[in-house]
Formats: C-alpha cells, structure tokens, sequence
C-alpha cells in the first residue's frame, strides 16, 4: 500500500505501518522526493528516492538515500516502525541578503514530517522538503532532554556508474582540485560539494549540507567501503593525522544539518541559493554596518608584505586609487618595520579614507602554524579584548586563518566567533576552513571563506600553472554554488609562479566569482598598467548582486554568467582550452524587453597580456561574436541607455 502526498493532498488508511511509498512534490512539479522502505518490510530499513520530471519524462536523480542514524544508547536506522505523516506543509518565505548571488531570496518549498519509532519506542521523525531547484531532509529526535554521542549516521548517496562526477579529494583546508570521473572506482573521502551529471546528460545535480549548528560535527562523503555509495562520515581525529572518527554528542530537542541536493539543469545549479534558503534566518537584527566591498591585499605578491609599512601603504595606495573601500593587513603585522609601526599604517589607511581588515591566526593546539599574532581570538575573554582594541584602532573586519578542522568543537569555536564579532559590529572573513554551510544567511557580517585552492596556489608549486584554467571553470558550477569564495581573483602579474591564462580570462573572474569581501590579489602596478577601460571596469565591478544568469557553460571547458547589480549587468566568460582559440556567440536574451543598453566589452587581445575594448549598443535581441584565445576571457558591462 502507499501514502502520497501530491500538490498538498494527504491521502492515507489510517496508521498503515508497512507503507511502501510516501512521496512530496516541488511547487512546480518537477522535483519528486520518495520515501520507501526496503522490500523486508520487517527490518524497517527505509530510505529515499529524488525523481525529476524534464523534456516530457521522469528521471530517477538519485535511486536510492539510505537513511538512520546510530546513536549511544539505541539504534534508529533498523527496525523503524511507521507512525504517522503529517500534513504538507508550503513553505513560502521571502528574505534579503546583504551579499550573495541575489539581494532577494525565496525559501519556497512543500514540506512533511514522517514520524517513526524503533522497538524501544524512541521517537525519530524525517523532515522533508521538495523545492523548485532540489531536495532537502533532515532528521529529528523531538524528546525534550537527553544528551546522547552520535556513533554514525547511515546516510549515503547511490550513484550509478556511467554517472559522471566533479568531486574533490577530502583535505581539512578544502583546497584540493577537483577530479572528473563517469564511475566510483576511486574510492576515498570526498569534500563538498560534489556535481554530478546523469547518463542521460540534461540532469545534474549537487549534493552538499547546511544550517550546520555547534549540536552537530561537519561530515563529508566517503566511498571507501562502497564505490557506489557515498556515505557521510564524521571528520578524523587530528585532522586525519590520527585514528578514528570523531563523534559528535547531541543534546535533545535535536535536528541535524539539512542533507541538500541541488537538481536540474546546470543554470539551475549555478543559480541556486538552496543551501542559504533552509538555513537558519539571520540573528543580527541592524545590519548596516555589513558592508560588502573590494580589498587590496598585499600577501599574493609579497608572502611578508604586512611586515614593511612601506608596502602596508602602497596598497592602502591602489585602494584609494580603485576606489576599493578596504586593505587587507595579512600576517606577521605585529612585526611591521621599515618606517612605521601598526598605529601609524592604520593611521595612514584612513587618511586615504579606506578601511583597514587585519588577520589572524585562530590558535590552539587544532593547528601547528605559528604565524603571528596567534591566540587572540581563542576564547571568548581573548576575542573581546581584542575586539575592543579593533574598534578603538578603527579596524572593521578581521580574516581568522588556520580552522583546518570539522569537529563539533571546531563549529563550535567559529559560531562563537561570529557571535562575538557580530556584538562588536565586526565582519569576518574565514580563511583555511570549512566549505559554507549556509552561515551566511544566519550571520550576514561572515562576507567570505577560502575552502578552495585560489590564486594563493601560484605560490605554492608549479602545478597550478597547468591546472587553474580547467579549474577556474570548475568552480562556479562546484564551491562557488554554496556560497562565497575568496579565490583571490584578477592578478596579471607574476607570483612566484606564472600565470598561463590570459589577462582577459583573469579580468572575467571578478564577475565569474561571488565574494561578499572581494581580495584582488595583484600588485598594484599590475592594476596601474592596465589599459583605461580595464581599470575603470575593475574600479566599478560590485561584488555583492542583485541576480545570476548562467549564459553558457561546461565544467572544466568553459563558463559565461551574467550577474546584475541595480539596472545594470556584468559579465564574465573564460574557456579552459589549452589547444585552440575559441569562438562564441554571446546573446542577451536575459535582458528585459524594450530597453537598450550600452555594452563595453573587454575581450583578449592578439596575445595573453593584451586586451581589446569594444563599445556597443544592444538590447535583448542582440548577439555579439567573441574570440577567446588558449585560456582566454572576456568581461563586459551592459548599462541602460536612458
């Protein structure tokens, strides 16, 4: 027998406990998310199903969620006896972020609480919500009190080989390169999130988690024991250096992270704000002291710049110059020399009306880096003491480094600080962490993380030379969907390594790349140089928009996307093409009817340091013909003509 629930109708027979199937559709109908249980109804082993209807058929997503989690004192995965589901529920929720993909957001879904038991009589419910873009589901035990060690959770993805997948070899500081493959074959711990495409091609989907909250550890996907199942598994002691899993304890009322799977086409991945839709609303009431921006930051070109006033200055200099609101002071600044000390380059910050960001390191014995200062934002007493200090030195942000971790403790220990930090009026950036979990909707002043191998890699070894063209197309359709990424985008010159992507492809990644705080990380001569429309481009460029279009695209071949900020739009195109020029089209069928807009386009030049400026008129039936050299790049910006 089933239960299904379809468009908001509840059809069941009284309390049926061997039910077959419940299923809850998206408002649009095209997502389905099927509750089953095994074929031995006995066992009570249930999981799900994720359908989705496109091109006049209905495709199985993903066949098969395992579901259940072990807890210390009893079992909650075998033996669930059905118990009740309760009505659908629609979700219909609008809210603003101050920076992301879009200024306005939608959680809009259709939701059911399925309410199990296992023979001890210990209650669990499932919650599930059917979106237009995806999935989501989380578990729930409603018992008022209680404190219990989670020894696993069974949940685990089926992907059928011929299933092709972008998925990153886990690593604590989520910097690694992403890996192409059609099967399960590597077996190992993967990051997320991980992209996957269906045999039948027109089908993707992102599977990733969110509104993780200090009750509950980070996880990440594992297919050691099953190359066809990715299950979640609990982060290693000592950031892997040791034995065993680390397990979480829960305290009752307890609701894990939302498991969430982004579905549909790639326009659908890309834009989706998914995993900020089902976290948790923002806890910090006046906001307008969160202000996104772009920030000079000296360490990409010089590892120990911070240390000399002089060069503190010069890029206080280019942020002034660029009209960029913010530096960045990166380590070693409780060393600064060579003509002044802290006061007098915060001194001169200001006085060229730019605001200084400072770092640190997070501390603790969680991370072996000595880099200084170090400790200061450790504890509670540590971090309000130096928070007084920032204010009084009218510092307004602070770039914490060295997490490295997803033990409960580690989300501990970043929550707080976003609390404290918000108490102090002070915007955080995480740096050698985890990948977003949706925070920044519950916290808008956390404006960026790293968790990706970025342009800093230029100065770790040869190999991002090679790798970051593929790469660089990659990750909008991968990290970026998630949430903001500080790649460190738009450098021209040389690091310690050379570049081999054109000046075009690295002028497109500051619209390619979202960032609620924006480092451009070259020199400023690297900026001083550029041809006039160039620079004024990345004097303009927003970082925090009104809206996302995914124009065209492929990962790891190549990627287009329109962003809008107000009545104008960006784009930003690269290919990752080692072996030939490239041609492409660009339309602008995403522009509103009826309104025409002047284009500056700024495309490759004859070689990979030249660029070439275009102005145009066009409205929404307009196309433009664009050569892309070898690891080429275009930008553009469209403005209305009044």
């Amino acid at each position: 027998m089933k239960i299904k629930i379809l468009s908001g109708l509840l059809l069941i027979s009284s309390l049926i406990v061997y039910s077959q199937k419940l299923s809850i559709v998206s408002p649009n109908q095209k997502i389905t998310l099927e509750l089953y249980n095994s074929q031995n109804a006995e066992l009570g082993e249930w999981y799900l199903k994720v359908k989705y209807a496109h091109q006049s058929k209905i495709s199985d997503v993903i066949p098969q969620i395992a579901l259940g989690l072990v807890r210390s004192d009893q079992d909650f995965s075998k033996q669930l006896k059905f118990l009740k589901a309760g009505k659908t529920i629609s979700i219909n929720e609008k809210y603003t972020a101050i920076h992301g993909k879009r200024s306005l957001c939608t959680n809009s879904a259709n939701e059911i609480v399925v309410s199990f038991e296992n023979p001890s009589k210990a209650k669990l419910n499932l919650i599930l919500r059917a979106y237009n873009d995806g999935v989501a589901f989380r578990y729930e035990f409603p018992e008022k009190s209680g404190s219990f060690v989670v020894k696993d959770e069974l949940t685990a993805y089926a992907v059928p080989d011929s299933t092709k997948r972008w998925m990153e070899k886990f690593n604590p500081a989520n910097e690694g390169l992403y890996s192409t493959m059609v099967d399960g074959k590597v077996q190992q711990d993967w990051g997320y999130p991980a992209l996957f495409n269906t045999p039948e091609k027109d089908c993707w989907y992102l599977i990733h988690e969110a509104d993780l909250d200090r009750n509950y550890c980070g996880t990440k996907l594992s297919n050691t024991a099953d190359k066809t199942k990715y299950k979640l598994t609990f982060p290693d002691q000592w950031n892997g250096r040791g034995k065993g899993e680390v397990l979480p304890t829960i305290s009752l009322p307890w609701k894990s992270p939302w498991r969430v799977v982004i579905v549909g086409a790639l326009s659908d991945i890309v834009e989706s704000t998914l995993v900020d839709d089902v976290s948790s609303p923002s806890v910090i009431a006046k906001t307008d002291w969160i202000q996104p921006g772009v920030a000079s930051w000296n360490y990409w070109s010089d590892n120990h710049g911070t240390r000399s006033y002089k060069t503190v200055c010069a890029f206080a200099d280019l942020a002034a110059e660029m009209g960029w609101p913010y530096t960045l002071l990166d380590w070693e600044w409780d060393g600064m020399a060579d003509g002044g000390k802290l006061e007098d380059a915060l001194k001169y910050i200001q006085s060229k009306g730019i605001k200084p960001l400072m770092w640190y390191n997070s501390g603790g014995d969680h991370t072996w880096v000595a880099s200084t200062p170090k400790d200061r934002m450790l504890t509670h007493e540590n971090r309000v003491e130096e928070f007084n200090k920032l204010k009084k030195l009218g510092v307004v942000g602070v770039k914490i480094d060295f997490f490295e971790s997803e033990k409960q403790d580690m989300i501990k220990y970043y929550l707080d600080i976003l609390d404290d930090a918000a108490k102090f009026e002070m915007m955080v950036y995480f740096h050698g962490c985890l990948v977003p979990r949706g925070w920044a909707r519950t916290y808008p002043n956390l404006m960026t993380y790293e968790g990706v191998r970025g342009a800093e890699w230029y100065n770790n070894g040869p190999e991002f030379t090679t790798t970051a063209p593929e790469h660089n197309t990659i990750l909008p359709f991968t990290r970026n969907v998630v949430g903001a990424m500080d790649y460190t985008p738009v450098t021209f010159t040389n690091s310690q390594f050379p570049h081999i992507t054109s000046y075009g492809h690295e002028l497109a990644l500051s619209v390619l790349f979202e960032s609620g705080m924006q480092h451009f990380a070259d020199r400023p001569e690297g900026y001083y140089t550029l041809p006039d429309a160039a620079k004024t481009f990345l004097k303009n460029v927003p970082n925090a928009w009104d809206n996302i279009k995914l124009l065209d695209g492929t990962p790891g071949t190549d990627i287009t996307i329109a962003r809008q900020k107000g009545n104008d739009w960006y784009i930003g195109g690269i290919s990752a093409n080692n072996m030939r020029e490239k041609r492409k089209k660009l339309s602008f069928g995403f522009l509103p009817e009826g309104v025409k807009y002047k284009l500056t386009l700024i495309t490759d030049g004859k070689h990979d340091k030249e660029l070439s400026t275009q102005y145009l008129m066009v409205d929404k039936s307009s196309s433009v013909d664009i050569k892309m050299l070898r690891r080429g790049g275009f930008a553009g910006c469209l403005k209305p003509i009044k």
